[in-house]
């Protein structure tokens, strides 16, 4: 059997800690899918400009290799690793994935989506409509999922992270709140999937984005994580030397000439 993808997502989520757990977290932040040329795909797209969700097809094609049971990002209690095919992992015998995105709309061979779970760069295999009708029972069993107890937080911001990250969206197309709200309102604080670091004598924590890191503080009783600030992940030396690995240095030396921040 031979597969070949039918065009590329493009979007924010650079890296694998970039991508939500589920498309639906990671609305406001739009991507597109490019379609290949010359394969009569304009044709193949008539008609599904009149619906809201789409299913899309793709491949992850950063990951190798499986194992036939994975940790579930919130595991049900006596259930700390599933069966594969009882989850979402993306690591699987044939690297298939599926998401049910929105459509805002299709011009050309480009579809405009949000709320894609995709890394950038991904290929994309199919495209199907989502119809309600045939696709949702949301009175179905979820089986170890109907067991979770989420471990659920609220997030809140501070004046000056507000202006740090307005800054960055601005000038960089960072939402760091956004990413933020993604990985700590539920289950927060799992070092082995997030790039968190925690004081927790002094209940303070250091969330790390790209070369950047966010400043919170937290509140075990009342479920609730202040994002205080954002710092710089370069020391000044590092920032004064040539190489530039990441191609970021101007965006933190911009960073930090408007707010000072080491």
């Amino acid at each position: 059997m031979q597969i070949e993808p039918i065009g590329i997502f493009h979007g924010d989520a650079v890296y694998k800690y970039d991508v939500p757990r589920q498309g639906r977290l990671f609305a406001g932040h739009p991507g597109r899918i490019e379609l290949a040329k010359g394969q009569n795909f304009e044709t193949a797209l008539r008609d599904l400009n009149g619906f809201e969700r789409i299913w899309v097809i793709f491949q992850f094609h950063e990951n190798e290799g499986w194992r036939p049971t994975t940790r579930p990002p919130v595991p049900a209690p006596g259930r700390d690793r599933i069966g594969t095919f009882a989850s979402r992992s993306p690591y699987r015998p044939n690297p298939i994935g599926l998401s049910c995105v929105r459509l805002l709309r299709v011009d050309g061979l480009t579809l405009y989506v949000d709320e894609a779970d995709l890394l950038n760069g991904t290929p994309v295999l199919d495209i199907k409509p989502y119809i309600p009708m045939a696709d949702a029972f949301p009175g179905a069993r979820a089986g170890w999922v109907d067991e979770q107890a989420l471990d659920l937080w609220t997030i809140e911001t501070s004046p000056e992270f507000e202006a740090q990250n307005r800054w960055l969206l601005e000038n960089a197309g960072f939402d760091l709140k956004s990413f933020a709200q993604v990985q700590l309102a539920c289950g927060p604080f799992d070092v082995t999937r997030k790039r968190i670091a925690l004081n927790e004598c002094a209940c303070t924590g250091e969330l790390s984005y790209r070369t950047f890191r966010i400043d919170f503080e937290y509140g075990e009783s009342e479920r609730r994580i202040s994002l205080k600030k954002i710092r710089s992940g370069y020391s000044e030396l590092e920032l004064d030397e040539v190489a530039d690995i990441y191609k970021d240095k101007a965006i933190h030396r911009g960073f930090l000439a408007c707010f000072g921040v080491t």
